[in-house]
């Protein structure tokens, strides 16, 4: 009888459990829908923007002559890495932190020194056991996704390749392909190549393109943008993480939905088995006492 009651208490443990995991996948779901809001409401103001920028760089500019377009020999290699704060949604920070090691692994195969700012407090974390050292750090912000956010890493990120300490940025996020996909994104930020601006401009708006006249002229406007530019593909990265994690830890919490009913229906025969073993021997019991008195 023992027995049977810690199955009965496991039982009852699973169930609770269930409702918890049942819950998160709807606050997850809520979320969800929150997260592709603002990603599309993003859109437009990135798709005009790309747009203004790939047209710059149509107009016949000089890379050399904007610190953050002019190339120089790449010794160290920044990776922002932008991950969730909080857990509870599967492989989803794993794998961006997958492909963040193999990335900065190939660097240094190639003679190159790695180096990683981290975007959310699960990188952060990983980071912090890593041997590549962490050059910047944002966490507490993801829950919140802000542009005064994407724009503080974007000014430190500038700081750090103004000043030579890193030659290349490069930016590593998980995408939002859909509910059940979200897969680790990387696309160089610094330095910002003409070509990098017109396929900004490729990915804009459709529809006839409007014909700018520029004052005071496209190399002041560009000077300026440029930082935006950076920022806005920051930006970008946050929200696509923020939506890719909810859509990770919707599918996580009803995987563990399911696994619980799973092992809540084995339990229950289990029980049930037990139960009807008991009842047998004291049936028999019964039975053979019966015949004793005979």
């Amino acid at each position: 009888m023992a027995a049977l009651k810690d199955i009965k208490l496991k039982i009852v443990g699973i169930k609770k459990t269930a409702q918890i995991t049942q819950a998160m996948n709807m606050v997850a779901a809520a979320k969800l829908r929150g997260a592709q809001q603002r990603m599309e409401d993003f859109r437009p103001y990135a798709e005009k923007f790309a747009g203004v920028m790939g047209e710059l760089a149509g107009a016949g500019i000089n890379p050399d002559a904007f610190p953050l377009m002019a190339a120089r020999p790449v010794k160290k290699v920044m990776l922002i890495v932008v991950t969730s704060d909080r857990g509870l949604c599967g492989a989803f920070n794993a794998n961006i932190h997958k492909a963040a090691d193999k990335f900065l692994k190939t660097q240094q195969e190639d003679g190159r020194e790695g180096c990683v700012a981290c975007v959310g407090k699960k990188g952060n974390a990983y980071f912090k056991k890593s041997p590549f050292e962490t050059l910047h750090s944002s966490v507490g912000i993801m829950d919140n996704i802000q542009m005064f956010n994407a724009r503080q890493v974007g000014q430190e990120v500038i700081n750090l390749f103004l000043e030579e300490k890193v030659d290349e940025v490069q930016l590593l996020y998980g995408r939002f392909i859909n509910v059940a996909v979200q897969r680790p994104t990387m696309n160089r930020i610094l330095p910002i190549s003409t070509e990098g601006l017109e396929e900004a401009e490729g990915q804009g708006a459709e529809g006839p393109k409007a014909t700018y006249t520029y004052e005071p002229d496209p190399e002041e406007i560009l000077n300026h943008l440029l930082p935006m530019f950076v920022n806005v593909q920051i930006m970008h990265a946050m929200l696509e993480t923020g939506a890719s994690e909810q859509a990770a830890r919707m599918t996580a919490m009803d995987n563990a939905t399911r696994a619980c009913k799973d092992m809540v229906d084995d339990l229950t025969m289990v029980f049930n088995k037990a139960r009807q073993s008991a009842i047998t021997a004291e049936l028999m019991d019964i039975v053979g006492g019966a015949e004793a008195l005979k």
